[in-house]
């Protein structure tokens, strides 16, 4: 079985960060988003994986590489737009052959991984296995109508959704897909959609089975998501202190300080991630707070957020709450006072706060 990755969206709800970054590389408790689906594939026994890309390949590729450091083999499959989900499986068709296969969106995060789900589909003679979850609004996603524990329709972002299952962005097929995604049409958004695809299928009397998903699962592409799944991924840290961390300091809870980060006059509280070479110091940092390498935050509040690498937060007189701060941007305060600081900042920006 081989795995295909998606990772050619432009990420247009988490801008201006994605207009310098790739979406699927946004960390996510200090892991791009795209590792843990690289992870979870490479533990599901998978190890010959296809990643789609599209206008931001040479960085997803700089920080993928071969494959190597997974002990798998990393193919790029370059789509020149992003067509849909079915065009990026009829694109991928030489790498995948004849095998089955597992596709998985690079922005997507599941609590348990897709072991059970791929041993599972080896064992059923199915077309397809598609994994769903019920979610509060389902006209967000494409959705699965179950009737007697079957799947018997799917709808693309439906405005009145027949129920509350989403597809989650995890799906395994045999390669009866080919001939579906070949005899589907462009949809009214311009796209292959796989909705469609698996709706041939099914059309065809090929069996599609579906699986419900019972742990978490988090669609990352907009920011409170990806707040939340850093919340879910930073509680199921162990506690680790490989920094320095000074007497006048005190880390609370499930907190990792990566080797290199100096901690003064400072409190983690924790889930928090400390990332390596970080200079926190006369700080209070977390819960649910994610700081990457090389960042500096002074006298200051960072809560529930997400701090790319050598952003710099100095002397703010309010706590930095539910915020993504991109890459070298730098926050200071100036002589007004503020009564509440949200932020979503791009990569090299820098904030003047009165």
């Amino acid at each position: 079985m081989k795995g295909l990755i998606l990772s050619g969206g432009k990420g247009t709800r988490l801008r201006p960060l994605t207009y310098t970054s790739s979406k699927q590389l946004v960390p996510v408790a200090n892991k791009p988003i795209l590792f843990y689906g690289i992870e979870a594939l490479a533990d599901a026994g998978i190890h010959d994986i296809g990643i789609v890309v599209g206008e931001t390949k040479e960085e997803i590729k700089n920080a993928v590489g071969d494959g190597s450091k997974w002990n798998i083999s990393i193919t790029y499959i370059e789509q020149d737009e992003p067509r849909g989900l079915a065009h990026a499986v009829l694109i991928s068709e030489s790498f995948l052959g004849q095998e089955p296969f597992v596709m998985y969106l690079g922005d997507n995060l599941l609590a348990q991984g897709i072991k059970p789900f791929v041993e599972e589909f080896t064992e059923n003679n199915t077309a397809a296995q598609i994994l769903l979850a019920k979610v509060p609004n389902p006209e967000r996603f494409g959705v699965a109508e179950l009737n007697d524990g079957k799947i018997v329709g799917l709808v693309e972002k439906p405005s009145e959704p027949k129920s509350d299952f989403a597809l989650v962005g995890v799906y395994l097929f045999s390669p009866e897909i080919f001939d579906s995604v070949k005899q589907i049409k462009f949809s009214s958004r311009n796209e292959l959609e796989i909705t469609d695809a698996i709706q041939n299928l099914i059309d065809r009397k090929l069996i599609v089975r579906p699986h419900i998903v019972s742990g978490w699962w988090k669609d990352t592409g907009k920011l409170e998501d990806l707040l939340e799944a850093n919340q879910l991924v930073l509680d199921t840290l162990e506690r680790r202190i490989d920094g320095d961390v000074d007497n006048d300091s005190s880390i609370e809870g499930k907190v990792i300080i990566e080797p290199g980060a100096v901690i003064k006059n400072s409190v983690i509280h924790g889930p928090a991630a400390i990332g390596t070479k970080a200079h926190i110091e006369h700080a209070r940092i977390g819960p649910f707070t994610s700081i990457m390498n090389n960042v500096h935050i002074r006298d200051s509040e960072v809560e529930n957020s997400i701090v790319l690498e050598g952003s710099v937060i100095i002397d703010l007189a309010n706590r930095v709450v539910d915020s993504l701060i991109g890459k070298n941007v730098r926050i200071y305060r100036q002589q007004v006072k503020a009564s509440a600081y949200r932020f979503m900042l791009g990569d090299n920006s820098k904030v003047g706060i009165r």
